[in-house]
């Protein structure tokens, strides 16, 4: 099988910058794979493309993302820097970012008003026993197993 990617080294900077805002380049041209100086020609071209701000900390260079520059490919143009970002590298919550995380479901509660009794939703058996409160309280606590996630009936193709 061949050495290629789905990302060109631009977007595989680009991820490394927005993991760590106070990278080394040369650190982040070995994360990469290429040499110090095509990462400084690919952070210049995407400074030049107003998708990167680059501001002096002393001796250390700090990075800005402009997370709500579109992607530069017809293809990809509706997509934001920031939402692919966010699918890349999972650094902000997906509400923020509106692409949905495979997560199980939230449990379903039903609301009790303070005037109405909360009735269980079926009597208890004869004869059975109900566990002392410390036990109901720990039931309460303990998380439930784990079930199988949904089934993804999101498009094909639609990444965004």
């Amino acid at each position: 099988m061949g050495d290629w990617t789905f990302f060109s080294n631009y977007g595989h900077v680009l991820v490394c910058l927005a993991r760590n805002r106070e990278a080394r380049l040369r650190d982040v041209a070995a994360d990469v794979g290429i040499t110090e100086r095509a990462v400084q020609k690919i952070v210049r071209d995407l400074q030049d493309g107003g998708y990167l701000a680059v501001s002096k900390q002393g001796r250390c260079n700090r990075y800005r993302i402009n997370r709500r520059k579109s992607l530069r490919h017809d293809l990809e143009s509706h997509c934001t820097v920031g939402k692919w970002l966010a699918l890349v590298t999972r650094d902000s919550p997906p509400e923020e970012t509106g692409i949905a995380v495979d997560q199980p479901a939230p449990k379903a509660t039903k609301a009790v008003s303070p005037e109405q009794p909360a009735v269980p939703s079926k009597p208890p058996e004869q004869g059975a026993t109900e566990p002392p409160p410390s036990q109901q309280a720990r039931a309460k606590d303990e998380k439930p197993a784990k079930q199988a996630a949904p089934a993804d009936t999101r498009q094909q193709g639609s990444l965004f």
